[in-house]
């Protein structure tokens, strides 16, 4: 709504003399008017459309918080400065997530509303210049609003405005600043009118201040959906689907299938992947295990690697693809995107659900993988396993083809029973192709929620006798000292050292080359996926280059020579 004081004012422009009491024909009176006359045809001719710089030292701050009665505040951050902040209160020994954002007055409000409204009609038209960044078509487009509505707004009340204008628009409107904390891993609104639960990396599992209603969760649900470039609605009340920036959505419409309402949990994605010297700090894996990843998968031998829900089994797969030799060629096959190479000669594969009732255009990871070992891959990467994929997969194994992939499962027996079994039905004697089998956990180490590989185990056969499957534990986690310990010879990298005509001195000189190699970049954290890929593809085409680089203390720049 327009500010009435504005309407009076707008309206004593061109009647001057309608409050005054005074008489038009005054000389003074009239030359008020027409400079008043001018300034609005100025006005009109010349919209202001730039934003006025906001200074938090002059004006007011945008965001106000006071912490309730009997609640303590034990952390503050910004997510979106200045607009939101969260605070971490504490009652009772329980932890609160509190996201603080700008509080609207009534005429500020009604201003917003009046924007959104006008904006949805305004961008649908589709005459906004599509080669203009969103955001400052969006600010635009506001700020010619606001001009026509003859809006009288201080410097924090447009700022304000345009907060939620960009949230809602642009953003995921109550949600966004939950998905701008990098602390967070996961995301769970459980139905209508119950508060949103998240993953905190440093309080776990923790209760927020946002709870949405009936229609605001249907929209927003929709609209995540939207995003993803899913449909959902009543018919199709269920969708799996990846967001823009690559986190993992799993999202419910309505009461049908879940009876408090829609729900949904957003998996957040990393913008920067996991890398091996992120798990090396991390402790997931040691030096020596990443080492003898790297000769095995640069030398084509294949892996699976299991374990419960969030055990960081992705994590460790997209990690020791790096590993792979730049030029091989690489196929992916996904439900959902989460893999990230550096790698040109990539095929990124995502299945696709079906069109209609009838099933007619599905595209499963059957039919990706059947269709990937007609391109002559040379690595294949599977993001898991669960179907009849399975059999597929392990005769790519079988015929040569160096395979990688995921499935749920929490030790070895139960891997390979699960590979027995249907759905699954791979054959026994077919178990023997897989090379190595790495077993992931998510643990709890000094009362911090930590993933682990429990057991590094190799498949070397098949029991003759008793036809059980042989298997070989190289390394094993100690939960006491949090290391890992060596319990074995590996006889993957002994076929290694076969192939390449080695000896055992020129296989343990790879390996401590290798190591000093990771070590070097841990030391110097040089960790980013994109310069750790480069690394790996200049010690494949010039080790010795490589090595020079890191004992002269030179490696940056041959890196950044390669950027």
């Amino acid at each position: 709504m327009i500010d009435p004081e504005t309407e009076r004012k707008d309206a004593d422009l061109i009647h001057p003399d309608n409050n005054s009491g005074t008489n038009s024909k005054d000389p003074a009176k009239l030359t008020v008017f027409f400079d008043n006359i001018r300034s609005v045809i100025h006005y009109l001719r010349h919209p202001r459309t730039k934003l006025p710089e906001y200074d938090p030292k002059l004006h007011e701050p945008l965001v106000e918080f006071e912490i309730p009665e009997g609640f303590r505040e034990v952390e503050r951050y910004w997510v979106n400065e200045p607009y939101s902040f969260i605070s971490i209160l504490e009652k009772g020994n329980v932890y609160h997530y509190y996201v603080a954002e700008p509080m609207l007055t009534l005429y500020e409000k009604d201003i917003l509303e009046r924007v959104y409204d006008d904006l949805q009609d305004i961008l649908s038209i589709g005459e906004v210049n599509s080669r203009k960044d969103k955001e400052i078509v969006l600010m635009e487009q506001a700020l010619l609003l606001f001009n026509r509505y003859h809006a009288s707004l201080n410097v924090p009340s447009v700022y304000r405005i345009l907060y939620y204008l960009k949230r809602n628009f642009l953003g995921h409107d109550r949600i966004n600043s939950l998905l701008l904390d990098p602390n967070i891993e996961d995301i769970s609104c459980d139905g209508i009118d119950v508060p949103v639960f998240m993953y905190h990396n440093k309080y776990r599992n923790i209760k927020t201040n946002v709870s949405l209603g009936e229609a605001e969760l249907n929209s927003l649900v929709i609209k995540l959906c939207q995003k993803s470039g899913k449909h959902i609605s009543i018919s199709e009340p269920m969708v799996d689907a990846t967001l823009p920036d690559g986190s993992r959505l799993q999202a419910t419409l309505g009461k049908e299938v879940t009876t408090r309402g829609s729900s949904f949990t957003i998996r957040k994605f990393r913008g920067d992947p996991i890398t091996p010297i992120d798990l090396i700090n991390f402790k997931t894996c040691n030096i020596e295990m990443m080492a003898y990843f790297w000769l095995a998968i640069e030398n084509g031998d294949c892996a699976i690697f299991a374990g419960g829900t969030a055990s960081g089994k992705t994590s460790l797969l997209n990690a020791v693809s790096l590993f792979i030799p730049p030029l091989s060629k690489v196929v992916s096959i996904e439900d959902t995107r989460e893999l990230t190479l550096h790698h040109e000669n990539w095929i990124a594969g995502v299945t696709r659900k079906s069109l209609n009732i009838s099933n007619a255009g599905e595209v499963s990871m059957y039919d990706l993988l059947r269709s990937a070992l007609r391109q002559r891959p040379e690595y294949i990467l599977v993001g898991e396993i669960r179907g009849e994929e399975a059999l597929t997969l392990f005769q790519a194994i079988s015929t040569g083809h160096a395979t990688y992939s995921t499935m749920h499962a929490g030790d070895v027996q139960t891997v390979v029973n699960r590979l027995d079994s249907p759905p699954l039905n791979v054959p026994h004697v077919m178990l023997q192709s897989l090379d190595i089998l790495s077993i992931q956990i998510q643990t709890f180490v000094n009362n911090q929620r930590v993933r682990r590989t429990q057991s590094l185990v190799e498949f070397t056969g098949i029991d003759t006798k008793t036809g059980y499957i042989r298997i070989n534990e190289l390394y094993r986690w100690d939960p006491l000292t949090d290391t890992f310990i060596r319990t074995g010879d590996s006889y993957t990298l002994n076929k290694v050292m076969i192939s390449k005509g080695w000896n055992r001195n020129k296989l343990s000189e790879e390996l401590d080359r290798r190591e000093n190699i990771l070590k070097y970049l841990c030391d110097n954290n040089i960790r980013d996926y994109v310069r750790i890929s480069l690394v790996v593809q200049a010690y494949d085409a010039n080790p010795e280059v490589v090595l020079d680089a890191i004992e002269n203390s030179t490696l940056e720049a041959l890196i950044e020579q390669s950027i």
